[in-house]
Formats: C-alpha cells, sequence, structure tokens
C-alpha cells in the first residue's frame, strides 16, 4: 500500500484551527472537518491536491467540540462519505445533551465567554460508531493505519494512527502560544480544555512507545515524537480543571459549586 500524504487545511489564520486530509491511492480520509461553514475551505484544498468532495471515502471526526465536528453534517451530504466517530461524544454530536469544558489554562473562561468554543452545528448521527475501546482498519479506504479510542480530551476522542509512523492525534496535544500562534510552534502544550490529563498521558506515551514518529493535531504542530513524550510526562502531574458549562462562565463541577456555597 502506498504511503499516503498528509495535508493541512487551514480553518482559521497561523494555525489556530486546523483539519487534515489524508490522501491515498484510493481516496481520501478527512479528519476533522472544521468550525461551522468550513467546507468551501476543505473544497478548495481537495482541488489544490487534485480531488473533489467526492475522492473523500470516509470522514473521521476526532471529538465534539465545535471547531472538529462544526460542518461535518454538510461534509458528509457533500462527498457521501460515512462518518467514524466514538460513542463517548454521542449525546453531543445528536445534540442530546449540551457540551461542557474543563479547562486547561486561566483564560479557559476568557475564551468560553467569546462564544467561539460554544458555537452550535448541525447534529448528526456517525454512520461508524465506535466503542469502548475499539480501533478501526482504514484498509479498506486505501489507508495503511487505524483510527482508535483514544479518551483523555473528551470521553469520545479518537486518533488515527499510520503505518507511516504519523499519528492525527485531534486535540490530545497542541503547539503554539494560543491555539497554535505564531511562536513556540515546535513547544508542546495542554489545548484549552481537556477531561482527564492523565489518560491524555497514557495515550500519547503509548503512541509514542508504540513507534508513532509524527504528531498532527487540530492547534498548531506537527510534533515529533520526543517533544509529545516530554508533554506528556509533563501531564502526570496535572489535575482536571473545573469543568464548565455551555453558558460561559457557569461552572458546573459539583465541587466548586459546593465551595460557593460555603462561601
Amino acid at each position: 500500500m502506498n504511503k499516503p500524504s498528509i495535508a493541512a487545511i487551514p480553518i482559521l489564520p497561523f494555525g489556530m484551527v486546523h483539519c487534515h486530509l489524508i490522501v491515498g491511492a484510493r481516496g481520501c480520509v478527512l479528519v476533522d472537518t472544521g468550525t461551522p461553514g468550513s467546507e468551501e475551505k476543505i473544497g478548495r484544498a481537495l482541488m489544490e491536491h487534485g480531488r473533489g468532495f467526492r475522492d473523500v471515502t470516509l470522514i473521521v471526526v476526532t471529538h465534539a467540540h465545535t471547531d472538529h465536528a462544526g460542518s461535518a453534517a454538510r461534509l458528509r451530504e457533500l462527498t457521501g462519505a460515512p462518518i467514524l466517530a466514538h460513542a463517548g461524544d454521542l449525546d453531543y454530536y445528536e445534540r442530546r445533551k449540551e457540551m461542557t469544558y474543563c479547562v486547561a489554562h486561566w483564560w479557559g473562561p476568557l475564551f468560553l465567554r467569546s462564544g467561539l468554543p460554544r458555537e452550535l452545528y448541525l447534529p448528526f448521527t456517525p454512520n461508524i460508531l465506535l466503542q469502548d475501546d475499539a480501533s478501526f482498519d482504514l484498509s479498506p479506504y486505501g489507508i495503511d493505519g487505524v483510527a482508535r479510542h483514544t479518551p483523555g480530551h473528551t470521553a469520545g476522542s479518537v486518533s488515527v494512527e499510520l503505518g507511516s509512523g504519523d499519528a492525527l492525534v485531534g486535540d490530545l496535544v497542541a503547539s503554539g502560544v494560543f491555539l497554535g500562534g505564531l511562536v513556540r510552534k515546535g513547544h508542546a502544550m495542554r489545548p484549552p480544555f481537556e477531561d482527564d490529563p492523565q489518560a491524555v498521558s497514557g495515550e500519547l506515551i503509548g503512541m509514542v512507545d508504540a513507534g508513532m514518529q509524527r504528531f498532527h493535531m487540530g492547534h498548531g504542530g506537527p510534533l515529533n515524537a520526543a517533544e509529545v513524550r516530554r508533554h506528556a510526562l509533563s501531564l502526570r502531574k496535572q489535575k482536571p480543571g473545573r469543568k464548565y458549562g455551555m453558558e460561559a462562565g457557569v461552572c458546573t463541577c459539583a465541587s466548586h459549586k459546593l465551595a460557593e456555597v460555603v462561601d
């Protein structure tokens, strides 16, 4: 099977948000779909590689945040490709529950107040729904690799691991100052939100130990394995942040609410 190429598709400037196109000999796999309304940007990226929407054979959504799942429903219509995701985030894909966010940085609540993370997208039900710790073989789609459950950023986070040593990990790790940014792009950092840093650490170290060499993510990057390992080890000291609901600045963490009552 020929080695696929990986193209980052800019959704916002300076590497702040992007999704990825895995271009194989027999089609393309799209990993993440950007914010709502990103289908035109993705269409232009496909044209730059001599492809069109109908060349996309599979859409992998790494997790339910709006900058990754925002255009999934529309892109399924345009491509005819099935959507693969994990059941851990299904309630959010189908809009049966409101998204919650465990902030990883002091500026997390400010980012929520901007409204960007809370932008609503068209609900959808994935065609291929991974359960528990399942993995999915991508060879029927012309890609030497698997998509598998890698929880930690959200309960249903998914990553793609390729035989080439490339891993597409969504938001398990980020780089650069404030979502990609202009500087320190080669320095790994936590994304704005992260449910379980201990779980993320385990998943990242497991991928490095399994031979993944290059890590592609939704914000910044790519990063080499040594930098990802350094970051993963540092996460062992981290604790989950406060959890905030859909209303910016409203903390849904039970311990935080109790503290407010005691005060």
